[in-house]
């Protein structure tokens, strides 16, 4: 192999691969949207969250309700429930 072969094997393949691997990773954060930062306005409508929606029947603003008479809780430290 000349010196001209050693150096396009050794060195500008594995460079090339490199960029290659640079471009591809840095495009998706050049075309992401905007995200939103502390102090921007919030232009996008209230949305409200709950992780069990069927759980919540009659809205999500109830009386608590009162605790029967006598001990109710069960379980302890054997996790007997």
């Amino acid at each position: 192999m000349t010196i001209v072969e050693t150096v396009l094997v050794f060195a500008l393949i594995p460079l090339a691969i490199y960029g290659v691997i640079t471009l591809l990773t840095l495009r998706p954060k050049a075309t992401r949207i905007q995200r939103y930062r502390p102090g921007q306005e919030w232009n996008y409508a209230p949305v409200w969250w709950t992780a069990n929606p069927g759980g919540l029947p009659g809205g999500a603003h109830q009386a608590a309700a009162t605790p029967a008479e006598g001990r109710t809780a069960k379980g302890g430290a054997r996790g007997n429930w």
